[in-house]
């Protein structure tokens, strides 16, 4: 008995031995198993038994302890590295490294807010993870634990993902789940207090229950990586904007130097041209500021002074860009061929020349900036040179066509003597042209306009709010087509311009103009904007809009080639078309009404389209025609009854 009892006690302080020693469990057990064989039983076997129990659990506790203090020392080191300012990719690679580490678990990632901001996550940081089907992966919005997380702003964690219905899944991400071969996930809310509020993540590849603690210590990492979180985005956030303020300083430092050299370039190019310089000395001034070769030409394209290295073919390419630039006065620098960039010199409205620099295929803001000085500067200068000559020729002309406009015109011979001066013969055929261009374009188009009407021999204003020409010639629609192609080139809408015409006397250029504006009233009324025409090729609604009506030009424009062949061949088409229009247009009728086969009727209306166009069936063709026919029938008539009573009957015969 003493034996056993002494066997008993053995075991008990053989328990305690392993406990102090931190054994592992199974030795517990066999301490318990060697007593049995010792024979101790009943009560000292139960004694024994217990006494293993609360070894077990008293390890246990003290391994929890170890573990749960392990645990705080990696959050205050997770703490203290978070505490050292790190870019936001940074701090998430720190909190994940540091979650999987904390659980042992396989893999550890965070989700944040899309960029968007569209309800949806993506999935960044990740850790452990052996696939990249993760590239790019967003989570739709609600799905995931990460949307039940925020939602309930709480851990949440499943022991098997997949088979987890308590939730919404997302297709991509179970995908990856599977990949990975991922089964327990648990989630916690990264921040409480970040804007871009988000959850991390940690999963294993094996199910698994988290305990209390893990949730814990995976909350309280989540809770100091928050905090980092909000750190690292308002330290990017500062360090972006402080790098665009810098940017910004920079760039306004720049700009002032710029600015100053600017200023510098045109005080000195305004000081060469007051000090009465030669345009060579110009010239070279500008090569040397604009650091390319200069070419000065005047206003037919005649150079005037050149300088920089004009070898090799460049002064050829110079005078072929003059010649096809004569006429451009668009005040923004132009690009032509070969790298060459050109500026009109203008002294207000009036064309003096044009500036030509081989400065390649692009320019600088203040390449241009010194370019349109360098302009100005050639502008004054030649207004100096030639004593502002082509300024006060360009305001004549102006004053000349304003004195013609208005209704208690000047005495002729002073106005005669005027236009004489300027190389304009007032009793030569002229046409006026009416342009009304686009609002934003009326300054560029009246400037464009000028010299058009410079080029051509004519003048040139600005009355009523529309451009004004008065152009040598007798034909107003080619002359309206030439303007309007001349101004559409313009930036904007193609302007509205009328013709009207000819006139051969300074007191009916106030008539023509008159008549061009109505034509120009009646084009936009009636939808014809954008486009050139003149009174004579506006039909019998020319008629309506001129001031003398000319009746003879409006029949022949309409129905002379069908009148001329009933004449030369005896033939009836005109009766044919009378008749046809009678009867509303109908061949068979017509065919009674003048007594002869339809297919009479229907070749001679096949002859009349060959003449005057296959469309004269078309309702506004067909009312010219049917008012040609009438006007011609009353002008027989009428020429009948003046006819002397011994021609009457040859009259009728023809």
């Amino acid at each position: 008995m003493s034996q056993k009892k002494d066997a008993s006690v053995a075991a008990v302080l053989a328990l305690l031995d392993l406990l102090a020693g931190e054994g592992p469990a199974n030795r517990f057990e066999a301490v318990v198993e060697e007593a049995r064989r010792q024979g101790v039983t009943g009560a000292d076997l139960r004694r024994v038994e217990q006494t293993k129990r609360l070894a077990l659990a008293i390890q246990a506790r003290l391994e929890r302890r170890q573990q749960w203090s392990a645990a705080l020392t990696t959050l205050v080191d997770t703490a203290s590295d978070l505490a050292s300012p790190h870019t936001v990719e940074d701090t998430l690679k720190i909190i994940t490294r540091r979650a999987r580490l904390l659980l042992g678990a396989d893999v550890a990632w965070v989700t944040l807010p899309t960029a968007e901001d569209d309800g949806e996550f993506r999935l960044h940081s990740l850790d452990g993870h052996v696939t990249m089907l993760n590239a790019r992966l967003r989570l739709p919005k609600g799905a995931g634990l990460a949307a039940a997380v925020l939602a309930h702003r709480a851990p949440l964690w499943t022991s098997d993902y997949l088979t987890d219905d308590s939730f919404r899944h997302a297709g991509e991400l179970d995908q990856w789940i599977s990949a990975e071969g991922l089964h327990a996930v648990l989630a916690v809310p990264l921040s409480r207090t970040a804007a871009a509020a988000g959850s991390l993540h940690v999963a294993d590849r094996s199910v698994r229950h988290f305990s209390a603690d893990e949730i814990a210590l995976v909350n309280m990492l989540a809770e100091i990586g928050g905090v980092a979180l909000d750190r690292a985005v308002y330290l990017d956030e500062t360090v972006a904007e402080m790098s665009a303020l810098r940017e910004r300083v920079l760039r306004a430092e720049a700009g002032q130097a710029d600015a100053r050299g600017l200023a510098a370039a045109q005080g000195a190019l305004l000081d060469l041209v007051l000090g009465g310089c030669d345009p060579q000395l110009l010239v070279e001034e500008c090569r040397l500021r604009l650091g390319a070769p200069v070419l000065l030409c005047g206003p037919r394209g005649a150079a005037i002074a050149a300088s920089g290295d004009l070898s090799g073919g460049a002064l050829e390419d110079f005078a072929r860009a003059a010649k096809d630039a004569g006429t451009l006065l668009d005040p923004s620098p132009a690009l032509l061929d070969d790298g060459i960039w050109c500026l009109p010199v203008l002294a207000g409205s009036h064309h003096l020349g044009a500036l030509y620099v081989q400065a390649g295929p692009a320019l600088s803001g203040d390449t241009a900036q010194l370019l349109r000085y360098a302009a100005r500067a050639a502008a004054v200068l030649l207004s100096l040179q030639e004593g502002g000559g082509t300024v006060l020729e360009g305001q004549f002309r102006d004053e000349l066509l304003g004195d013609l406009l208005i209704s208690a015109p000047r005495p002729r011979d002073v106005l005669e003597r005027r236009a004489r001066r300027l190389g304009i013969g007032l009793d030569q055929p002229h046409v006026v042209v009416v342009a009304r261009p686009d609002g934003d374009a009326q300054a560029h188009a009246a400037t464009r306009a000028s010299s058009c009407a410079r080029r051509l021999n004519g003048l040139q204003t600005t009355h009523e709010g529309d451009i004004v020409l008065l152009l040598p010639g007798t034909d107003p629609g080619a002359a309206a087509r030439t303007v309007h192609d001349e101004l559409s080139s313009l930036p904007g809408s193609p302007p509205t311009v009328s013709g009207a015409g000819p006139v051969s006397d300074p007191g009916a250029v106030l008539h023509g103009y008159r008549e061009a504006a109505r034509c120009l009233d009646a084009m936009i009324a009636l939808g014809a904007t954008g486009t050139p025409a003149s009174t004579h090729e506006m039909g019998f609604v020319g008629l309506l809009l001129s001031d003398q009506v000319d009746a003879e030009r409006f029949i022949q424009s309409t129905i002379g080639t069908v009148l001329d062949y009933d004449e030369q061949r005896l033939t009836e088409l005109v009766r044919t078309l009378d008749a046809y229009f009678d009867t509303g247009g109908s061949p068979t009728y017509a065919a009674e009404k003048l007594h002869v086969h339809p297919n009479t009727v229907a070749r001679r209306l096949e002859r009349i389209g060959d003449l005057i166009g296959p469309d004269w069936q078309r309702p506004e063709r067909a009312l010219e025609i049917q008012l040609a026919l009438r006007m011609s029938r009353i002008r027989r008539v009428l020429r009948e009854r003046k006819a002397p009573p011994g021609d009457a009957a040859g009259a009728q015969d023809a």
